[in-house]
């Protein structure tokens, strides 16, 4: 078994208290409701939402997979840090044990927010990662993270 990771930064206008809050703290709702094709459903199977939970999340029509499950490995509301594994589920293709992800929102010299994220993927057996599904990951992820952006701005009001 290997460890790939990678790391990325994004940069927003929107204070890291507030995105946070519509990101993580209310994702679960938010993002099917604005990026429909991404996910279809997410839903609590253990737990709601603190660390040891467990969900099911239902792509949408856009997604070349179906469902992944994920466990919430760290919340930390007062830094704003979320961790999470996804440890079930086709977007795992039988070929990764588990992709364990860390976000962090800081705040950034200009007002806004930096949001940091390290992805961890644990391969199995000799299987080698591409870099190309690393980046086709990482684009629908700022997909989202633009689409929370555009809503809250569109939406002042909201968080």
């Amino acid at each position: 078994m290997g460890v790939f990771t990678y790391e990325s930064e994004v940069v927003t206008t929107i204070p890291p208290a507030r995105m946070f809050k519509a990101c993580i703290l209310d994702g679960d709702k938010l993002i099917p409701k604005i990026v429909p094709q991404a996910f279809k459903s997410v839903e609590y199977i253990e737990g709601n939402g603190e660390p040891g939970s467990i969900k099911k999340v239902t792509f949408g029509e856009g997604s070349q997979f179906n469902y992944m499950k994920q466990k919430v490995e760290a919340l930390d509301k007062e830094n704003f840090v979320y961790s999470y594994s996804v440890i079930e589920g086709d977007a795992l293709m039988n070929m990764l044990e588990k992709i364990t992800y860390e976000t962090k929102l800081e705040p950034s010299p200009a007002g806004g927010s930096l949001c940091k994220t390290t992805s961890k993927y644990y391969t199995k057996g000799d299987f080698e990662l591409k870099e190309e599904g690393v980046k086709a990951g990482k684009e629908k992820a700022l997909g989202m993270f633009k689409a929370v952006e555009a809503y809250l701005l569109a939406n002042p009001g909201a968080y």
